[in-house]
């Protein structure tokens, strides 16, 4: 009997822990309480590819050490984890730097929100309704800053206009003719007919065809600064395109991987500019291999007139090059070519790093293998009479629109 009742007082002390804690628990729930959160959010619908915008999310009723987890889709990268900043009404307020890295529509779809609660014995982890879109598009912040603008219009109606009149095909107009002006120019006609000296004053020609062939087959997916190959190519092609078109040029564009994709015909002003973002934004990342030869060679049927063709294109080795040197080859015996190669300023990082191992000798070869193997390639277009630009994303821009104002002023086209 005395077992017995010594057993019950037992068991009821070891129960006791597990009830203070059923009681602590209950608390605890009624002391974190809440209402159901409801978040707010804002972010511009649009963010140029490479560049960030900012992601601002609100919350009511912000419980103490509130964080928070997006699952970011693969287009958008940013922080993996939320830290909500409480203001003086009891809201918690963040904002988050959401960089596009890939073209397209991406959506969120929920968010997953955690805090622990009063006593610390419990952690919530709600997931709530994040129906969000952003779109990334293709970078035109030059166009938009002006830049390219100004130095287009300072080298066709600025300081360089001297340079641009007298080297031209084009007529211009007609001046009286004054002593250190080239006898060459006096127009013997019309001076005749005035029984004066007038001279025929030319300017560079206008209204060429300019067209844009990108390659988006599978090597243009290589990330470069943390961004496609393709991407910078799109971004530097926008801006020529942009130039083109406040030069007076017609622009005109191509897409092709396996094979051609997309053509349009060059067409003049700024709704060709317009037609082309439009058309870059539409380009999927393709995972097939180019076929350079049934490309070129459609481009080359479609596009009788002469024409300045900007190629955006890679290669691997000298071996993967061959059809795409032959064919350029072709292209160049009636128009006009730049060959525009994304250099990737790791490789040449890695050359000028002293290895410290095999592996860091054996990483040295390979990279200046691929440095040498490029170059024989170029110096080989470059023969050719293809004007080629090989260089860093950084710089590829700027060197492209600088090489077709050259090509404007000298009248090549």
């Amino acid at each position: 009997m005395l077992s017995i009742v010594f057993a019950d007082s037992q068991r009821g002390i070891a129960l006791a822990p597990w009830g203070l804690l059923a009681i602590l628990a209950a608390a605890d729930l009624l002391l974190s309480f809440t209402r159901r959160k409801q978040l707010n959010y804002s972010i511009p619908t649009e963010i140029f590819i490479g560049e960030s915008q900012t992601l601002k999310l609100e919350i009511r009723w912000m419980p103490a050490s509130l964080r928070a987890q997006l699952s970011w889709p693969e287009g958008l990268s940013g922080a993996a984890e939320i830290n909500f900043t409480p203001q003086a009404d009891g809201t918690g307020f963040a904002e988050i730097a959401c960089r596009g890295v890939r073209r397209g529509v991406w959506a969120f779809e929920h968010i997953w929100l955690c805090w622990r609660s009063q006593l610390k014995l419990f952690e919530f982890v709600p997931r709530l309704e994040f129906d969000l879109e952003v779109r990334v598009v293709p970078n035109i912040r030059l166009v938009q800053s002006g830049e390219i603008a100004t130095t287009v219009q300072s080298a066709l109606y600025g300081v360089k206009e001297n340079r641009a009149i007298g080297e031209g095909a084009e007529f211009h107009q007609l001046r009286d003719f004054v002593q250190g002006m080239d006898v060459k120019s006096i127009d013997w006609k019309r001076s005749a007919k005035r029984r004066s000296l007038v001279a025929r004053e030319l300017r560079a020609e206008r209204n060429h065809h300019v067209i844009l062939a990108l390659d988006t087959g599978y090597l243009m997916r290589e990330e470069i600064c943390g961004l496609p190959k393709i991407d910078h190519a799109m971004t530097s092609a926008l801006a020529v395109a942009w130039a083109a078109a406040i030069g007076g040029d017609q622009v005109g564009y191509y897409a092709y991987n396996l094979r051609p994709r997309s053509f349009v015909a060059p067409t003049q002003g700024r709704q060709a500019f317009a037609r082309l973002r439009s058309w870059g934004a539409e380009q999927t990342y393709s995972e097939h291999e180019t076929n350079h030869t049934l490309a070129l060679t459609e481009l080359n049927a479609r596009t009788p007139k002469r024409s300045l063709i900007i190629v955006f294109t890679d290669f691997i080795d000298t071996t993967s090059a061959e059809l795409l040197v032959e064919n350029l080859a072709i292209l160049s015996k009636r128009h006009l070519l730049i060959f525009v190669a994304i250099r990737d300023p790791e490789v040449g990082t890695l050359v000028e790093t002293a290895p410290e191992d095999l592996d860091g000798v054996a990483v040295l070869v390979a990279a200046n293998q691929a440095i040498n193997e490029r170059r024989l390639v170029l110096e080989r277009l470059t023969r050719l009479g293809v004007t080629v630009l090989d260089a860093t994303p950084e710089t590829i821009t700027g060197r492209l629109i600088a090489t077709y104002l050259e090509i404007k002023a000298r009248e090549m086209i």
